[in-house]
Order: structure tokens, then sequence, then C-alpha cells
């Protein structure tokens, strides 16, 4: 190896202990990651031929995606690409999409599906409780003055674009206390602290965040900037006592700021709304640390989130690359209906993730008709 090589000798090393590893052979994340870098490579100068070959010999030795990711503790794709971004600015822009969730229009108070509990629209303080699965509901039972909506967050990207396109949607919501066990490899509470603290660059990357893929795909940088102005971010990261966090609800709530007073934002009963289906619910908290040996061999083309809306009483399918960027969103009455359009539409090809698909719509469907909570099956 070549003086000029050396900067790039610990990104080599990420790469090749990775793709000796069967989990990362197989692995979306790390799939994207090496095609990403074989893109942004051939415009660089010669002296990361080296990096050059070993990344092209990696994707050699890729095989058939079976997931878009395990979640891993350690995720080298993540470490391989924050190493290039710190060396190339521009690696990390290299193709971004430009989509947006779709703004619901139906009686949900938040403008983008997921798992919430609102207590009062005129509070000012909104509570996320990252990887703690019961704990929002607990608050949310316990309704300390001043809560506004409590729910959890568990993803440094699609689950932190979420939380910033929910809250400046509202008018009152002035605090938002992060509390909660922090999500182990995506480091979410870190990365809302740090989107607080820094914002995000040009490419969409929290600034200073220590997650695995901390990329905003979904929110556009003048939504980031007025959630930075909007409200101010407390730090209760690793706190998991309801006593503790209702306490600091009710001492935020008591500062003054502007409510709404009109008849739309009264009070509101306890309303849990509506689930995000890819993530674990219910009153057992289920750790898996290895993937079952029969996984589904997902689609190149994208994965799906299932998320019933007892509201409307539809189901909301919604579509993504493996980068995690929202291509777009389906809503159907019935299963039939929805796996029709997406076969008709291309964005299935493989027979087993089609049958995967139909039996979780099937699933949806049917918690909407008898009133279960539906929980999505792991690929």
């Amino acid at each position: 190896m070549t003086a000029a090589n050396e900067p790039f000798i610990p990104i080599i090393d990420e790469i090749q202990t990775a793709i000796a590893l069967p989990k990362c052979q197989q692995c979306g994340c790390m799939q994207g990651t090496l095609r990403k870098a074989d893109d942004f490579l051939l415009t660089t100068n010669p002296e990361t031929d080296d990096l050059k070959r070993v990344v092209k010999q990696s994707l050699s030795q890729m095989q058939p995606v079976k997931y878009e990711c395990l979640g891993c503790d350690y995720c080298y794709a993540g470490v391989i690409e924050n190493n290039l971004g710190a060396m190339y600015p521009g690696f990390a822009a290299l193709g971004e999409l430009s989509c947006e969730f779709k703004v619901r229009d139906d009686e949900a108070w938040f403008p983008v599906a997921g798992e919430y509990f609102v207590v009062d629209k005129a509070g000012t303080v909104a509570v996320t409780t990252l990887s703690s699965l019961e704990l929002a509901g607990e608050l949310a039972r316990k309704q300390p003055a001043g809560l506004s909506v409590a729910g959890k967050t568990e993803t440094e990207n699609i689950g932190v674009d979420k939380l910033v396109k929910n809250v400046i949607s509202s008018s009152t919501i002035r605090f938002l206390v992060v509390a909660g066990a922090e999500s182990q490899g995506h480091q979410t509470g870190a990365t809302l602290l740090a989107l607080a603290q820094n914002g995000i660059d040009p490419s969409g990357r929290v600034i200073g965040a220590p997650g695995k893929k901390p990329i905003l795909r979904n929110v556009t940088g003048a939504e980031v900037q007025a959630f930075r102005q909007q409200v101010q971010v407390v730090d209760m990261v690793g706190c998991e006592n309801l006593a503790e966090i209702a306490a600091k609800v009710e001492e935020l709530g008591r500062q003054p700021a502007a409510v709404c007073t009109c008849s739309s934002c009264s009070p509101q009963t306890i309303q849990p709304l509506i689930q995000l289906a890819s993530l674990p619910a219910g009153q057992t908290k289920v750790i898996v640390t290895e993937p079952p040996v029969d996984f589904v061999k997902l689609d190149k083309t994208g994965y799906f989130v299932v998320i019933p809306l007892p509201g409307s009483k539809l189901i909301q399918v919604e579509y993504y690359l493996y980068d995690n960027s929202l291509v777009r969103m389906y809503e159907g009455a019935t299963a039939r209906a929805l796996y029709l359009k997406l076969v008709e539409d291309g964005c299935v090809s493989e027979l087993n993730h089609a049958a995967y698909l139909g039996k979780e719509l099937a699933k949806a469907e049917l918690s909407l008709q008898i009133g279960f909570k539906y929980v999505q099956d792991g690929a």
C-alpha cells in the first residue's frame, strides 16, 4: 500500500472486517454503502486506488439482500459512511432523494402516522421515551399537568424525521423532553440532542450525532430550523423513572407560553392514535439478538411499513428504499386492494416477500375489524 493510501487504512479495515461476516454480506445497509462508495470513488484522485479495489472486491462478495438493517450495536456500514463523509463532505450527499412524508388530512392531530398518546392539545410539553416501549403509555395515563403528547422514537433517521414533522405541526408545544432508554446502536437520544444543538449539514446529516446513520431525508432544512426555534430540548436520556419524568413535565408546564384556546385545541381524553407497525409493542418487551434462519428475502427495490389507521378505517403502507427514503405512501380499505396495487406498481418482485406482505396486510385489516393491536412481524 502506498503512502498516499495510508489515510484510508481504517476504512479499508472496517470494510474487510465487515465483508467477512455473513450478516453483513446480506445486509441492505452494507450493500448500499459499498455501492455509494464505489460510485463516489470513481470521481476521486488516484490516491484512493487501494480503497477502490477493496470496495469492488467486497461488492463481488455481497449476497442477495435479506434485510435492510438488523440494528446491530456496532454498524460497520454506518462507521464506513461516517469516515468517508468526514474525509469527503460530498460523499454524504451522493444519491440523496428529495422526498417528504405525506401530510395527512384526516382526524389525526399529528400529520405523520406513529404510535403516540395525546393527552392535551393545549399542553406545552411533548415527551419522547426513545426505546422504552411502555413508558409513553404509562406517562400518558398519569396525565402530568402540561403534557401534550408522549411517544417513542427508536431510530436516528426515520424516527427523528417523524418527530420533527409532528412537533412543528403543533402551535403549542414548546418543550421536548428526551427520556427513556437510549436505542443501542442508533443513539437516537444523542441524535435529538445534537439536532437541537447543531442542526443538520447540507446533506441532511445531523451535525455531531453519534448514531449509525443520522441522516434526515424526509424533512427540509427549513423544517429542522423551525423545530430548533420552536422547542427547547430537555435531556433526560436514560431516565425511566415515571415520577421524575412527570415532575419535569409539570415543572416545564408551569412556564408561561402562548396557548391556543380555540375549540379544536381543547383538552382531549387520552387517545392512543396510530401504531407505527414496524416497531414492537404490547405489554412484553421482546429482545431478539439474532435473525431467524428463515428470514424472508426482501426485494432489492425496497421495504414496507404497514400501519392500520383506526380513525379512518384505512390501512396505510409506507414504501421505503434501502437508504430509508420514503418513496410513496399507499392507503386502502382492504388488504386485497393494497397488495394488488403494490404488485401492479412493481413494488414487489420476490414471491416470499409478496406472501409476507399479504399476511401482514390481512392482519392489519383484521385488527381494524376486531380492534386488537396490530404488530408487524419482522421479515
